[in-house]
């Protein structure tokens, strides 16, 4: 599948309109559901395959937060071969390890990042702290798609690069204003 073909297969995928309000708290006439394309593995395999050409010479690790960049994270471990965490919203609080990490993450990690959809790359900032916190590097976060209101500048302001497969307009979507 080449890079339109894809872009056209997210679209159809995980397009809706109407009103909505996103995790950033902003509200938009659009919604990419990104469980719409990750539950489908064609588009999956796809997405992996791109991921794996951000993976650089030095990687240790994948990492998606909870839930969203599981699928994306385990994905692109199986297509680069290398080991995936997932970075949890919040502690397990009464039960298991009570970890905010799951997997192994060993401080020096160089670590990829994956996003599902950034629009202010928030929650991807989070597990970005909680990955450098433990000691490991994020080399840079990837996104399926930049709904390009915010994500790329605050990635900048915190001093991780950032990229994204498709923007919106990729995939026929006027940005929302800000």
């Amino acid at each position: 599948m080449n890079d339109r073909e894809l872009a056209d297969a997210l679209r159809a995928a995980a397009y809706l309109e109407g009103d909505f309000t996103l995790r950033s708290g902003r509200k938009s006439k659009y919604y990419l559901d990104k469980y719409l394309f990750e539950t489908q593995p064609a588009l999956l395999r796809e997405l992996a395959i791109r991921f794996a050409k951000f993976a650089e010479s030095g990687t240790t690790r994948i990492a998606g937060a909870e839930l969203g960049g599981v699928a994306l994270a385990a994905a692109a471990s199986l297509q680069t071969n290398l080991p995936f965490v997932i970075v949890r919203n919040s502690k397990k609080a009464d039960y298991g390890t009570g970890k905010l990490v799951e997997g192994r993450l060993e401080s020096g990690d160089r670590v990829l990042l994956v996003e599902d959809i950034a629009t202010t790359g928030g929650q991807a900032l989070e597990a970005a702290k909680v990955l450098r916190s433990l000691g490991a590097m994020v080399t840079r976060c990837v996104a399926v798609i930049d709904r390009q209101e915010g994500a790329r500048e605050n990635f900048a302001a915190a001093d991780i690069p950032f990229s994204s497969i498709f923007t919106t307009s990729d995939l026929g979507i006027a940005p929302t204003p800000k």
